[in-house]
């Protein structure tokens, strides 16, 4: 089976994602998105395949979500702001041959092993 893991290896979430796709026998394509940012097409088409919205795919955690009152913003304005500081993607996104998910929590991951 083909996978991609759109990974940050400083997450724990995203590491055990990784692991447990390696105990599945897979190994993953790798996407360090944090270096290899996300173009707009790639994060429209990944939360349309995940069944997500920009809103629920974002961290909302993040320092730069909350300065800047994204949660007030337009999906096409969070967009915009994902794409320029992929940091604020819920990470990670896992894509397999089964379909796209955001392992949060991690058993959305079996979905689509």
């Amino acid at each position: 089976m083909d996978a991609t893991i759109y990974h940050n290896p400083k997450c724990s979430t995203s590491r055990k994602a990784l692991e447990k796709l390696r105990e599945a026998g897979i190994e993953p394509t790798i996407v360090r998105y944090l270096d290899e940012p996300y173009s707009r097409e790639q994060l429209t088409q990944l939360f349309a395949d995940a069944g997500l919205t920009a809103h629920e795919a974002a961290r909302k955690r993040e320092a730069r979500y909350k300065d800047h009152d994204l949660a007030s913003a337009s999906e096409d304005e969070l967009l915009t702001e994902m794409v320029a500081h992929p940091v604020l993607v819920e990470r990670p996104f896992v894509v397999t041959d089964k379909g796209t998910r955001l392992a949060r929590p991690l058993e959305k991951l079996d979905e689509i092993l």
